[in-house]
Parts: C-alpha cells; sequence; structure tokens
C-alpha cells in the first residue's frame, strides 16, 4: 500500500468522528435542559422521599437499583424491582444442575478497554467469594490469566483451520467501510447492510464477514446504523477479530459471575425483588409532559394496581432479546415459540399513550429476520472436550469461536474454561454453540435447525469437525444436548428509523425513563452489556438530578495508532 493512501484513509478515519460527536453533544444539552425542567429538585434532599420501581429484572434494572443506593443514597427498601420470571439477570443466564444438565442461551462478550460504566460500576460491587474484592478485579484477574487467543476461528467444509489473518478485502470494499464510517447517521434511515454493499457480494465471502458477523451476530438484512457503530466502537477488535485476543472472560457464566453477586449486594441493601409479577400495563397522568402514574400488576395471578408517588420514579425495560425463548432437550427439539413478547407488548401499549417512546414494530415485525438458536452439552468427563482441544490447539478458555462457514446453519462453538456453573461437578464439562440459519436445512441431518433434537444438534457437530468415527463413544458421555430457541435475539439488529428508539429519558419526562438494548444512547453499541449499564445510569441520573459524571464512550476511533492499525489491518 503507497503511503499516500494510508494517510488520506487515516485522514478519513479521522474526519469520520464529527457527526458521533456532535450526537453526543446534543445529548448531552438535552439531558441537561431536562434537568432543569424537573419540578422536583432531588439533589437537595440529603436522603430521597420517593420511591424507584423498576419494571423489568435484567441486568439495567439491577445496575439502576445499584446507582440508586451508591449515588443517589436511596435506601434500599425504597427500590422494589418487579420481574415476571422466578429468577432474575434477563439475558444474563447460566442455570442448570449436574443431573439435567446446564444451558447458556449464549455468551456475552465483555471488552476492558470499551465497557467503561460497566467495570466502573462493578468495582463497588464485592465478589461473592472475597467481599474484600470487587467484581471487577475478580473478572480482570481471571481474564488476565486466561488469555484468549483464537487458533481455530474458521473452518472449512473439509475441516481445515484456515488461515485468516487476511480479512480478504478488494479496494472498492475497503473504500465502501471508510466512507460507511464517514457518512452522519441521519442518513441511514431503515438502511441495511447489504444494502450499503449491493454491488460487492464478495464483501460478504471475506474471512472478515464471517468473523465479525459470528462474533457479533450481524446478518445481511441488520441495520447499517448498528454496523457502522460496532465498525466505530470496535475498532481495536477490527485488527484482532482474527483471534479475538480483545474478548474479557468472566470466571463462570455470567448469570454466576455478573448477576449473581449484583443481586446479593442489592438483597443486603433491602432492595424488594417482586418475582413472578409481571407489568401489564402503565398509565400516565393526563398533563402535558410524561408522568408515569399507575402500574398494572399480575402478581402470580392476581391483577392488581400500584398508584406512583409525588416524588417516585419508574424505570421500565421496554424489550428483551431474549423474550419468548424455548428449551428442548436431546431427545426433543426446543417447542415453536408464542410469539407475544411480555416486554414488547407493554412497550406498545405505552408507546400508543405518549409520544416520544419509540416503535416497538421494526424489531419485533418479523422472527424470520431475529430468530436463531443455542446448544447447550453437558457431558460426563471431558473426551469431547480432548478432542476439541486437539484439534483446534486451545485448551477450554483459551480460544472463542470456531465458526464453521461452510455450514448451512452457519454453526460455531466457543468452549470456556471449566468448569463454567458454580454447581458444575469436576467430572462434567460443557460447551455451547449456536447457529445463524435456523431455516435451513443441516448438512448432515437434514432437517432444518429449529426441528433438531439436541442428539442432532450435536450429531451434525461432529460431522463439521469430521470426528464422525468418535460419534458412539461421544454420545455414551453425553449427559443432556439443551437446544434453545430465540424468535428475538436479533431483533436490536433490525433496521430502524432513528426515531424507532426511544431516548432513555423522553423528553418532558419527570419520572419516567426507559431502559435496555431498544433505547438510543448515541455512539454507543447494543447487545453488550456495557449498553444496559450506561442505559441505568442516564436514566437514574437524569432522573434524580445527580450531578456526577458517566463514563464517557471512549474515542478509540479518533486514536491515530487504533486508525493505523486498522488501516494495515484492512491491507494485510
Amino acid at each position: 500500500m503507497e503511503k499516500s493512501n494510508m494517510a488520506k484513509l487515516l485522514v478519513l478515519g479521522l474526519a469520520a468522528t464529527a457527526a458521533g460527536v456532535a450526537a453526543k453533544t446534543l445529548y448531552s444539552r438535552t439531558g441537561k435542559a431536562r434537568k432543569e425542567k424537573r419540578s422536583i429538585d432531588k439533589k437537595n434532599s440529603t436522603i430521597p422521599k420517593g420511591k424507584a420501581y423498576f419494571v423489568g429484572g435484567g441486568l439495567g434494572s439491577l445496575a439502576g437499583a445499584a446507582y440508586l443506593i451508591r449515588d443517589g443514597k436511596m435506601p434500599g427498601n425504597q427500590i422494589t424491582i418487579f420481574e415476571g420470571m422466578p429468577i432474575f439477570g434477563g439475558s444474563n443466564d447460566g442455570i442448570g444442575t449436574p443431573e439435567k444438565g446446564f444451558v447458556c442461551r449464549g455468551g456475552r462478550m465483555l471488552n476492558e478497554e470499551t465497557y467503561e460504566n460497566f467495570w466502573e460500576l462493578f468495582r463497588s460491587i464485592p465478589s461473592l467469594g472475597n467481599p474484600d474484592r470487587s467484581v471487577t478485579d475478580e473478572i480482570l484477574d481471571f481474564d488476565h490469566a486466561h488469555p484468549t487467543s483464537a487458533k481455530a476461528r474458521l473452518i472449512d467444509k473439509d475441516g481445515n483451520i484456515l488461515n485468516v489473518k487476511s480479512m480478504g478485502f478488494t479496494q472498492s470494499e475497503r473504500m465502501a467501510l471508510l466512507r460507511l464510517m464517514n457518512t452522519p447517521e441521519e442518513k441511514l434511515d431503515d438502511m441495511t447492510i447489504e444494502e450499503w454493499f449491493a454491488d460487492m457480494p464478495h464483501f460478504f465471502t471475506t474471512n472478515f464477514w464471517y468473523m465479525w458477523q459470528t462474533t457479533f451476530a450481524f446478518q445481511k438484512w441488520s441495520s447499517l446504523f448498528e454496523f457502522r457503530r460496532y465498525m466505530r466502537r470496535m475498532i481495536l477488535e477490527f485488527s484482532r477479530i482474527d483471534t479475538l485476543e480483545g474478548v474479557t472472560r468472566t470466571p463462570l457464566n455470567q448469570y454466576d459471575s455478573v448477576i449473581r453477586p449484583l443481586e446479593a449486594y442489592l438483597r443486603k441493601e433491602g432492595v424488594v425483588f417482586a418475582e413472578n409479577c409481571t407489568v401489564t400495563d402503565i398509565d400516565f397522568a393526563e398533563v402535558e409532559g410524561i408522568t408515569a402514574k399507575v402500574l398494572h400488576l399480575n402478581d402470580l395471578g392476581i391483577t392488581r394496581t400500584l398508584e406512583l408517588e409525588e416524588n417516585d420514579i419508574c424505570i421500565m425495560t421496554n424489550a428483551c432479546m431474549t423474550d419468548s425463548a424455548t428449551l428442548g432437550d436431546l431427545y426433543t427439539p426446543a417447542p415453536a415459540p408464542v410469539l407475544k413478547p411480555i416486554s414488547g407488548e407493554l412497550w406498545s401499549m405505552v408507546a400508543a399513550k405518549k409520544q416520544g417512546l419509540g416503535n416497538p414494530y421494526p424489531f419485533f415485525g418479523d422472527i424470520s429476520e431475529t430468530n436463531w438458536e443455542s446448544f447447550t452439552v453437558t457431558s460426563k468427563g471431558n473426551r469431547l472436550l480432548k478432542l476439541i482441544e486437539n484439534y483446534s490447539g486451545n485448551t477450554p478458555g483459551s480460544g472463542a469461536l470456531m465458526t464453521f462457514k461452510d455450514s448451512s446453519w452457519l454453526m460455531s462453538i466457543v468452549v470456556a474454561a471449566q468448569p463454567h456453573f458454580v454447581n458444575q461437578p469436576m467430572d462434567q464439562t460443557i460447551f455451547w454453540g449456536y447457529g445463524l440459519y435456523t431455516d435451513r436445512l443441516g448438512d448432515y441431518v437434514k432437517k432444518p435447525m429449529k426441528d433438531c433434537t439436541g442428539e442432532e444438534l450435536l450429531t451434525e457437530l461432529l460431522f463439521h469437525l469430521h470426528m464422525q468415527d468418535h460419534k458412539d463413544e461421544v454420545m455414551a458421555d453425553v449427559i443432556n444436548v439443551i437446544p434453545c430457541m430465540m424468535p428475538y435475539v436479533d431483533a436490536q439488529f433490525q433496521p430502524r428509523k432513528m426515531a424507532d428508539r426511544p431516548e432513555v429519558v423522553p423528553d418532558g419526562s419527570t419520572n419516567f425513563a426507559m431502559i435496555s438494548q431498544f433505547v438510543e444512547i448515541p455512539e454507543d453499541m447494543v447487545f453488550t452489556e456495557e449498553y444496559s449499564v450506561r442505559a441505568a445510569r442516564i436514566a437514574v441520573y437524569t432522573l434524580m438530578g445527580i450531578d456526577k459524571k458517566i463514563c464517557p464512550v471512549t474515542p478509540h476511533a479518533k486514536n491515530p495508532g487504533v486508525l493505523l492499525k486498522a488501516v494495515q489491518t484492512a491491507y494485510r
């Protein structure tokens, strides 16, 4: 590559930050104005008089409760979290038993350099195993002791581990990516990735696309907004996408490593956890602006209402990506989901009552575009994991996604460090995988992925690993293979207009906010732990008038060294 061309690309990359900076400035100004408009000045109160109600018990709500206690000085017993399920944590799951097998619906990729508010919050949360240490310290110490460096990122149909150091771009594809990073988001309403590369079908056969797609679960029809934000926010990962060395691993699954210590902290502080209690509707005051007044509850089948008082606040999870998920087992496919997303329905109802609360339809309108299926394998002993280790060159926990690029389901697997569950016996091993194309027939099991039993999913995997000769001995060790169908797991990536996602605290709100992967936070990227935590922090600080800085998005896309490395990677 000529130096003049490299310099040109570098300048273009530096210029690409302008639109994002402007959006962030506008957002901070509107947030400041909104605080000034509030009729109740909570900053002047040592102990807040009102109560806080969280709708949904995922990471965002738990983080919001922690911020209220730590920075809002609200007593825990003034905070209630409503959750329709019997367990908290939302999409951060990790459940099961040694007898029936374990389940990971997916894996959350953490990142030490980009999850600014996540790490800051969890420095305040004590580890369950060692209360003198924080969860942040516990995770980072474990990760530094178990660094990731994938040696088998892409595998072809013949079982060959591919050399993926080159991204495989043509010059026109490189320039198209740079143009995208320079294009203001307001010009990208409703556009898909495929539309941007419409005259470049080769782009979707590059090493880059297979690795980027399966690392973050993008589809060709995913939102160009989100693809652009990922390219900017995760530009550090662009230069190491072939090894995924930037992935930060938790000691156990994210439920055990993240949710359980956070929940324990909140319970110790007196927070009220109302499980099996669904908020079915929210009424607003019939005045100008947005003031939540009444929550309608279904509490274990009993309907009741809760009226908010003058100083109360309500923070609602407006949608959940794992809504309506179903589980199968070794001999049973995951049942077809009942397409009635509880969180999405509530969002629809409140959005119809007040302007500025977004539009759920683009996200929940087409499950053929938003579903994929995962599966978790639990085995006696480590026979299968040893076979995978010998094949991949990675010990459990040192690798990352192994993607079978020619798989009709586009299947990938991840083998974490063992044990992966707090109650997992030392003589059991687990790993999980997923496929993005559930309607297609398998290459060896001639059924759509969504119709396959756990045994059939594992059989398909063994053929892609070219380990079919070991099938009988592997199956003899298997305790369970649990398929999980998730109809809306990619919903946050759907093409949309800028206005379809509401602001965390909508204009005119006095006591109401929304948090989830379906709210709008300029410059940040959805489908991450950081997005949930950042949304919660914005909601709490804005509604409570807390004059404390929220960790900004680290501007890696402005860093000349990072940009130069990205340019060099594009030309490898």
